[in-house]
């Protein structure tokens, strides 16, 4: 009996690199001009297991290699192996099966590396902008979003395996319609949706039933290469979450910082404002004067670095 042949897979390594610029999250992304890819993907690469023992230290290494950057925090997504998902017209290569990570770093002060490899910071909300939610609920939602998921949440969907929601209740529950809370944590929720009733690029892209049928596409956030744009909602959703049990936040904050800064820093990577818990006795929680001090010298103290960090998280989240 003659075995078919199989389809030849590949490993990949992809990087969502989150960084703070100003009071903005960015995520380093990339064109590929020399196979005239203009949009933005993120910085990806093979896996050589002669060449590196572990995924991160591959990881780390062609990010080093590529950018000039030494990230800090790394950590472990997905993976993402869908059939199409690296697919280029015509392509006949290897399937690529992709391992993401979640990168943090500080802004470095040189960024000559990344302009020479063709790359840099971008605002993530230029992506996502409904996962703003800092200023006001994003007119986007109900303007155009919302819309147009309740338009196609009420068309009869076609046999697909059992969910165990249908289409209304995930509206609801994803994007706080008929009093549902928005969890901002809830982004590749949100981004799957959109991209299941063909409200993006992408899923044209892939050759999406619902996709094709539009005649004209809204414009929902800057398309990327392949399916980067779920990997990024992957990453968003994974350091929301860290958020609050991790001080991972710490890994993007410069090494002398405020509360008022961190504060910031906070509400923009969860895209919504802090509401700070009220004392019992009125007024609001402040830091304690030790761990001012413990911030301020935290940089020359050595391990007093990592007391100033629990001291500044636990100021915060009181």
């Amino acid at each position: 009996m003659t075995e078919a042949p199989l389809t030849p897979i590949e490993i990949g390594l992809t990087a969502a690199i989150v960084t703070m610029e100003g009071e903005e999250p960015a995520i380093l992304v990339a064109g590929d001009a020399t196979k005239g890819e203009t949009r933005a993907g993120l910085p990806f690469g093979p896996f050589d297991p002669l060449a590196h023992r572990t995924f991160e230290i591959g990881l780390r290494a062609w990010v080093e290699a590529q950018t000039g950057l030494a990230v800090g925090y790394v950590e472990q997504l997905y993976t993402f192996g869908d059939r199409g998902r690296h697919a280029r017209p015509g392509d006949t290569g290897a399937h690529i099966v992709s391992i993401g990570y979640l990168a943090l770093t500080r802004m470095p002060e040189n960024l000559a590396a990344l302009r020479a490899a063709g790359a840099g910071f971008e605002p993530w909300y230029r992506f996502f902008p409904w996962e703003d939610w800092r200023q006001k609920r994003p007119d986007i939602l109900d303007k155009v979003i919302l819309p147009l998921l309740e338009d196609w949440a009420r068309r009869p969907a076609k046999p697909a395996p059992t969910r165990a929601l249908g289409r209304r209740e995930r509206v609801r529950l994803c994007f706080a319609l008929g009093g549902s809370p928005w969890d901002e944590e809830k982004v590749l929720d949100r981004y799957e949706l959109i991209y299941e009733a063909g409200l993006v690029e992408e899923a044209r892209r892939d050759g999406r039933e619902a996709a094709l049928a539009r005649q004209t596409m809204p414009r929902l956030g800057e398309p990327m290469r392949f399916d980067h744009r779920r990997i990024l909602a992957t990453a968003i959703a994974r350091l929301r979450a860290k958020l609050k049990y991790r001080p991972v936040i710490f890994e993007l904050m410069a090494r002398e910082f405020t509360l008022t800064g961190l504060q910031r820093t906070v509400e923009a990577i969860s895209g919504r404002p802090a509401r700070p818990r009220p004392r019992p006795g009125g007024g609001r929680r402040r830091c304690s004067a030790s761990a001012a001090r413990s911030c301020r010298s935290a940089r020359r103290r050595g391990c007093a670095w990592e007391r100033a960090r629990r001291d500044a998280f636990r100021a915060y989240r009181s």
